[in-house]
């Protein structure tokens, strides 16, 4: 097992469409303990492949800690493999959110309260479960890194200006975490 380096939000593979897992392999099993280490490692609550570098339509999600502040239920380690959000529903909830590839940005975002999603778990079992609160918001914006979404481009242009310096910080490399980013790299010739 692994920690692996997160891609920062100026990376183009975070803005790509990801292509479904082919097969259930000792390679597919040995990414995703890298995956769950390298979130655990920087105290993440979900972790996309696309995050990582690899544009596979899975993502990782352990919200559990913050589940329990919340007074939600606590489902432990999942895995999303191949996932389909076949409903959204509930109320409409502002709340704040961060990410992993965009560190210190934070701001509110506005997503449907309830979801339910079709996947493969770590056993290419399907699943189809509903779920609502934290998770459900967890999950969404982990679906989001898998269409090429970023929490960014759900705010507004105002909003976004807002946070230019600290985006040219991580954009330069130069924004400081407790967990390894990519090294910047020059993106324009990619």
């Amino acid at each position: 097992m692994a920690i692996l380096p997160i891609v920062t939000w100026n990376d183009p593979v975070l803005k790509q469409k990801t292509d479904p897992v082919q097969e259930n392999s000792q390679e597919l099993q040995t990414l995703i303990d890298d995956m769950f280490d390298t979130m655990y490692h920087a105290s993440g609550v979900g972790l996309a492949s696309p995050q990582i570098g690899r544009r596979l339509r899975l993502f990782v999600v352990d919200a559990d800690e913050i589940s329990q502040e919340y007074d939600e239920p606590s489902f432990g380690p999942m895995v999303f493999i191949n996932p389909e959000i076949t409903r959204k529903g509930g109320e409409v909830v502002s709340m704040e959110e961060g990410c992993l590839s965009i560190p210190e940005v934070r701001d509110d975002v506005k997503r449907p309260s309830e979801i339910t999603i079709r996947f493969l778990d770590r056993n290419f079992q399907e699943q189809k479960i509903s779920f609502d609160g934290l998770l459900s918001r967890v999950i969404q914006h982990e679906y989001d890194h898998i269409e090429g979404i970023l929490f960014l481009d759900h705010l507004s242009a105002f909003r976004r200006r807002l946070h230019r310096s600290k985006l040219r910080k991580i954009e330069e490399g130069s924004m400081k975490t407790d967990y390894p980013l990519v090294e910047k790299r020059d993106l324009k010739s990619k």
